[in-house]
């Protein structure tokens, strides 16, 4: 983002940077996209997370998104519309990730690179989730170190009901064994005022209280000096790397790898599908079955 003597060293296309007192805030902005993830956003993103880390005025940092979503996965048009699905093995000099299992791998890890940042850098990052949290997005908004939704956002993996598994799994970490089964055998969403039932996410507000809460939260862990910050945060992360955490992220990337390569008829479906008939027909004709798509809690 910036060299040390404060000149930009590039300025960011896909994301927005900005410091308030103590806080950091990092925007998707991708809007017109609903944020959907390509590498540009990522990097970016992941640089600016660099910038907050190093900066000395930065004590927390925000995750948001621009418009309506905090995120609304990865772009699906890339990863199917690009060379991987359009070209024989060899045509490029370097790894295709549709390919080979390896590539695939190789890719995901990569991407997994800019994508978990939030747990390396030694500052807090609040996830601000809004709109649509979905897939891709929750790898970002599950690797913060704190959640805060909107009761109406929308949270959840569809992309497992047909296109892989998460390539980073921060799941059982926040929800348990049999709940991050239920999430992701169905791909269901869950809302974010019941996302806090189950652990997913830590609070939850009426959207058009959302900033204010973030805000609020963001004030409180910023008024504490970031040597101390720094050690709490990384004293409950080794805790979690105790667990596997980090294996986990590897071994995720290599399970996803695995998965891209069934030929199973409904993963079959959406791959033809989105070569005949586009995006928003491969989507209707894997999620169509699943009725609404949201988990759902008893009244009493």
């Amino acid at each position: 983002m910036k060299d040390y003597r404060g000149k930009w060293l590039y300025e960011p296309e896909t994301v927005l940077f900005e410091v308030d007192g103590a806080v950091a805030t990092v925007t998707l902005n991708r809007p017109d996209r609903r944020n959907a993830l390509n590498g540009q956003m990522l990097s970016e993103m992941h640089d600016a997370m660099l910038e907050a880390d190093d900066r000395q005025d930065v004590n927390v940092i925000v995750l948001q998104g621009a418009g309506k979503d905090f995120c609304s996965g990865y772009d699906l048009n890339l990863a199917y519309e690009g060379r991987g699905e359009k070209t024989e093995l060899g045509d490029f000099k370097y790894r295709e990730a549709g390919k080979r299992f390896d590539d695939d791998c190789w890719s995901m890890e990569r991407t997994q690179k800019w994508s978990l940042v939030m747990p390396e850098i030694h500052k807090p990052v609040i996830a601000k989730v809004h709109g649509n949290c979905l897939a891709g997005g929750t790898d970002l908004a599950l690797a913060c170190d704190l959640v805060i939704a909107a009761d109406d956002a929308k949270i959840g993996f569809p992309a497992t009901r047909a296109n892989g598994t998460p390539p980073a799994h921060m799941w059982t970490y926040h929800v348990g064994p049999q709940w991050a089964k239920r999430m992701l055998f169905t791909g269901d969403k869950i809302l974010g005022g019941d996302a806090v039932k189950i652990g997913l996410v830590l609070e939850s507000w009426p959207a058009e209280k959302l900033d204010e809460a973030v805000n609020d939260m963001a004030r409180r862990v910023g008024a504490v000096d970031s040597e101390l910050l720094a050690a709490h945060k990384r004293v409950v992360n080794m805790a979690l790397e105790q667990m596997g955490a980090d294996r986990m992220q590897r071994i995720a990337a290599e399970l996803d790898a695995r998965a891209h390569l069934s030929t199973g008829p409904r993963r079959m479906r959406f791959k033809s599908d989105m070569k005949d008939h586009g995006l928003k027909e491969a989507l209707k004709n894997r999620d169509e079955p699943f009725g609404d798509g949201f988990v759902k809690f008893r009244d009493d």
